[in-house]
């Protein structure tokens, strides 16, 4: 049940608003002026708020304010006796949602009573859905105190409010893209657009269309006009991810696009202006890149204006015990397991690895044992052979069959696992080349790459 706070110092009049708004189904609080009416704002919940204008002890612009300060998304129907509108028309200013005039239709009433409490519905459901934003890709989803993620921290509180473009670089697997959000969503532009864009997993022969649109007809296939991810994220943030993989033709339009804050779509003539905020990553050198004349250096220096390098969770292992009980929670939730700790054998393993593949190795092996685990704890036995023989995958894997025998799957994954990454050392990072190095279409090899938390 809905429950509105009528303020009126008329006796009558709040007995008449009385009936006819417990009749509707509401329930109904009285004060008697705009003193009282302060003190129940403070002390009970309610859902919509009529207040009359003029009253002793605090009048309804003063009501008004107190309101916006206590719970600013509940919305306030200010009743005034005016011919003039000028009260209300600054009511309207401070915070208001509608006026009624005295003497009122209380059918009208109703009606801007029924509308205004869905807004505040409305309202309410925008707020709980920026503070779960927040949470889930603010500040408080990335986990770990230490000195070097503090650090990070520091940096994002710093960088969020501003427009400059930010390059952040890391290993595969560091959180590139949670760090790319946070700043989103922390920043002045929380409230608008954050699309991303993967170079390296959208064909170059799409690329183009992709980022900046194109028209009807420009080219086999394109049906009718389409709106590119960078007009889409107009006045929000672009995250361009594996920045490195983008085609040098396309680094011409992108900084065209970064300089005169201008996109053209393919096939199109006119001219789209855009604000967008870039923030970019790779976990390539991309200053190496430069040099090597696979990056154009005037695009690295209008990317890089802000750079941030995430460290490699071997550089910060003391982080690694919160996050792997982060991601327990996480998937033993997910999965509807009753696993609530982890052994201290188990954590001495997992604290003992290095993570080649960074966190996204880490989370990639604590969802494996959830699955696995049978008990209410997890335990070595659940983890991957890797980290229970306290060997890294660069290492050579054994072949011979022992008389104790093998783990046939995991002993596969691992050649498989190490076979990606050869692929991807052997290519120069281009993942396109890696995947036809092992006979693998692009989509397959990105698969697999997901599948070992490669980045």
């Amino acid at each position: 049940m809905e429950t509105i706070l009528v303020v009126d110092d008329e006796l009558s009049m709040r007995e008449m608003l009385q009936i006819a708004l417990e009749k509707e189904g509401y329930r109904v609080l009285l004060a008697e002026n705009g003193k009282r009416a302060i003190q129940v704002m403070e002390t009970e919940r309610y859902d919509l708020l009529l207040c009359d204008m003029k009253m002793p002890k605090a009048d309804g612009m003063e009501v008004l304010k107190k309101a916006k300060e206590i719970r600013s998304n509940v919305p306030v129907i200010i009743i005034t006796a005016f011919s003039t509108s000028e009260s209300a028309r600054e009511a309207m200013k401070v915070g208001a949602y509608d006026y009624l005039q005295k003497p009122f239709d209380l059918e009208d009433m109703k009606l801007i009573i029924k509308n205004a409490l869905e807004r505040g519905q409305l309202l309410a459901e925008n707020i709980q859905l920026k503070r779960h934003l927040y949470r889930t890709y603010g500040l408080e989803s990335i986990i770990g105190d230490s000195p070097a993620m503090l650090r990070v921290y520091e940096f994002i509180h710093k960088v969020a409010p501003g427009k400059a473009n930010v390059l952040i670089t890391g290993e595969s697997g560091t959180g590139k893209e949670l760090v790319a959000r946070a700043i989103h969503f922390s920043g002045d532009r929380k409230n608008r657009p954050f699309i991303t864009v993967n170079c390296g997993a959208i064909p170059e022969n799409l690329i183009e269309s992709e980022l900046f649109g194109h028209k009807k007809g420009s080219f086999t296939g394109a049906i009718a006009n389409k709106r590119g991810l960078v007009e889409a994220a107009d006045e929000g943030t672009l995250f361009l991810d594996e920045i490195g993989e983008l085609d040098k033709n396309l680094q011409v339009k992108l900084l065209g696009a970064i300089q005169n804050k201008i996109i053209t779509p393919v096939g199109g003539t006119e001219e789209i202006e855009v604000d967008v905020r870039i923030i970019s990553a790779s976990n390539r050198d991309l200053e190496a890149e430069v040099k090597n004349g696979n990056f154009r250096e005037d695009l690295y220096w209008r990317l890089n204006v802000i750079p941030i390098t995430l460290p490699p969770l071997r550089e910060r292992k003391g982080d690694i015990p919160k996050l792997a009980t982060h991601f327990l929670e996480k998937y033993a939730t997910e999965q509807g397991k009753q696993i609530s700790s982890i052994s201290p054998g188990a954590m001495a393993l997992i604290e003992e690895y290095d993570y080649p593949g960074n966190v996204r190795e880490l989370e990639n092996i604590i969802e494996r044992a959830i699955s696995l685990e049978t008990g209410t704890v997890m335990t070595p036995q659940s983890l991957p052979a890797r980290l229970r023989e306290k060997t890294p995958p660069s290492d050579a894997v054994a072949l011979e069959l022992s008389s104790e025998g093998i783990d046939l799957e995991e002993t596969l994954s691992e050649i498989e696992r190490k076979l990606l990454e050869q692929a991807i050392e052997t290519a120069g990072g281009v993942k396109s080349k890696a995947a036809e190095l092992l006979g693998l279409s692009f989509r397959s090899f990105r698969y697999r790459l997901e599948k070992f938390g490669i980045e």
